[in-house]
C-alpha cells in the first residue's frame, strides 16, 4: 500500500458530519505541497485544484470524496447521568449497542440500550450513553448537551491483505484522492478538482455548494459502497477483493454512460481490476453533483466494503489501491465531447 500511514490517521481522526475540522485539517497539510489552489468554503469543504495542460479537450472535473463520518449527539442528559442521542448520519442501533464512542474532548463511553436491543427495533432514540457519570451534574462536568461523539474503532490488520477500522465511510475515497492528487504531474489536459465534502451523511450536503461553485464539465464521487459477498440483508454482486468497483446506478443516480465507459476503458487498458457496481439502496454525492446548477455528467469509483456505518467496517488494501490508479487514469482521460 502506498501509504497505510496516512490511511490509519485519516480513519482515527474524528469529523462527526458537521464537525470534519480535524480531518479537514489533516488533509489541507497533505494537500497543500501539491495544490496549484487551496479553497475552504462557507460551509467547511476543502477544494483542491490541480491544473491541468489545456486543449480544446480539457475538462474540468471535479472528484468529490466526503469526509464525515457517522455518530451521535447529545440532545438530554438523564437524572442518574445517562446521556440520551440523536443521529447525525445513518446508525444501526444494533451494531451501536455495547460498542465504545469517544467526544470530541477525549471523553470515552459505552453504548447501552432502554430494554432489550431486539425490541428497540433500531430506535437509536432508544440508545443512551455511559460514562461513567454517577448523576446529571457529574455528567456537564465532562459532556453537555449538543456535544457529538463517534466510534472507537482502532485500524486493524485483518488476513489475506484486509483491513478493519471505523470511518472507512470514507476515509477511502479521502485518502484515495490525496494519493491521486501527489501522483499528478499536472500532464494531462483537465483540471481537476480534489474536493473533500462535508455532511454527505446528512445527505449529501457539501457536494452541492462545491458544485455550484466549481461548475464541473464532470463529477465523480469517490466513496465506499456496501458489499453482498458474505451473509447480510443486501443482495446484489459487490464482492471484496473484485477490484475497484465502477458505479452504474443507485436509487439517487444513473450515472452518465459516457463516463462510465471511459472508466471502463481506462481500466482495460492500464491493466486494473475493475467490478461493476449496482445497489439499490444508499447513494453518494454524485447525486448532488448531477443536478447541480444546469445539470452534471456524473460517475462514481467506489471501495466495496463489508460492515459499513460501524466501527469495524472491512475493505481490501487491494481494491483502495485500483481506486487510486482509477482516479489517476481518469483524471488524465481525453473525452471527445
Amino acid at each position: 500500500m502506498r501509504d497505510e500511514e496516512l490511511l490509519i490517521r485519516l480513519t482515527q481522526a474524528q469529523g462527526v458530519a458537521g464537525y470534519e475540522k480535524e480531518v479537514r485539517g489533516l488533509i489541507e497539510a497533505e494537500a497543500a505541497p501539491y495544490a496549484d489552489e487551496i479553497i475552504k468554503d462557507a460551509i467547511g469543504n476543502l477544494i483542491v485544484l490541480k491544473k491541468g495542460k489545456g486543449g480544446p479537450q480539457a475538462k474540468r472535473i471535479m472528484f468529490a470524496a466526503h469526509m464525515d463520518e457517522i455518530g451521535f449527539m447529545v440532545k438530554k442528559i438523564e437524572t442518574d447521568g445517562r446521556l440520551r442521542v440523536c443521529n447525525l448520519g445513518w446508525n444501526w442501533a444494533g451494531s451501536a449497542y455495547n460498542g465504545r464512542v469517544r467526544f470530541r474532548n477525549g471523553v470515552s463511553g459505552v453504548v447501552g440500550c432502554v430494554g432489550s436491543i431486539e425490541d428497540a427495533k433500531n430506535d437509536v432514540g432508544k440508545l443512551y450513553i455511559d460514562i461513567g457519570a454517577t448523576s446529571k451534574e457529574d455528567a456537564k462536568k465532562y459532556v453537555n448537551v449538543g456535544d457529538v461523539c463517534g466510534y472507537y474503532g482502532p485500524y486493524i490488520e485483518l488476513a489475506n491483505n484486509r483491513i478493519a477500522s471505523k470511518s472507512l465511510d470514507n476515509r477511502i475515497g479521502c485518502y484515495q484522492l490525496l494519493q491521486a492528487l501527489k501522483e499528478n504531474n499536472g500532464r494531462g489536459p483537465n483540471d481537476i478538482y480534489y474536493v473533500f465534502c462535508v455532511q454527505e451523511e446528512l445527505g449529501c450536503r457539501g457536494s452541492k455548494p462545491a458544485a455550484a461553485r466549481i461548475q464541473p464539465d464532470i463529477g465523480i464521487a469517490v466513496d465506499i459502497t456496501p458489499a453482498h459477498d458474505y451473509p447480510c440483508d443486501l443482495e446484489g454482486c459487490n464482492a471484496l477483493d473484485e477490484g475497484i468497483a465502477i458505479k452504474f446506478s443507485d436509487p439517487s443516480v444513473v450515472c452518465d454512460e459516457d463516463i462510465v465507459g471511459a472508466m471502463v476503458a481506462c481500466c482495460e487498458e492500464k491493466k486494473i481490476k475493475y467490478q461493476r457496481e449496482v445497489i439499490d439502496k444508499g447513494g453518494t454525492d454524485a447525486s448532488s453533483m448531477n443536478v447541480s446548477g444546469l445539470g452534471v455528467r456524473v460517475g462514481g469509483i467506489v471501495v466495496v466494503t463489508r460492515y459499513p456505518h460501524s466501527q469495524s467496517a472491512v475493505a481490501s488494501k487491494n481494491d483502495i489501491e485500483a481506486g487510486v490508479e482509477l482516479c489517476k487514469a481518469i483524471s488524465e482521460y481525453e473525452f471527445c465531447w
